[in-house]
């Protein structure tokens, strides 16, 4: 199961929401969008997701899941699955990572886990 969870690339891009925030009030919106490939043999499920939102004060967030965005894709080989979605924080910088919980055709359950990628308002970090 190691080397399935080895065989999906994930890459993330983020955005931040300006028209959606309200720095004023402590709220900042981000977008961000995964692109998931499968670049093994074997067919895969997306199950359920696992989050762990950190703000700049080092507030934690957990989200937990059933699939992504309402969907459980099914990633062929070769044929990537891109979703967005969105986080908000209440400082201007924060970090998310968390994992995966995939699912062969056979029943083999595996975690894939999502490096930490940055959320922050453009221009806050040099």
């Amino acid at each position: 199961m190691v080397q399935l969870a080895q065989d999906i690339n994930i890459s993330v891009k983020t955005h931040y929401l300006a028209e959606q925030s309200q720095p004023d009030n402590n709220h900042y919106a981000f977008a961000y969008t995964i692109t998931i490939e499968n670049a093994g043999d074997t067919p895969i499920r997306l199950i359920a997701r696992n989050w762990i939102i950190t703000d700049g004060n080092g507030k934690v967030e957990e989200v937990h899941g059933i699939g992504v965005v309402g969907e459980q894709p099914y990633l062929t080989p070769g044929k990537p699955f891109k979703y967005t979605s969105h986080a908000t924080l209440e400082t201007p910088v924060g970090t998310m990572h968390g994992s995966y919980q995939m699912q062969t055709d056979t029943g083999e359950v595996f975690e894939v886990a999502i490096e930490p990628f940055r959320l922050a308002v453009p221009h806050t970090l040099h």
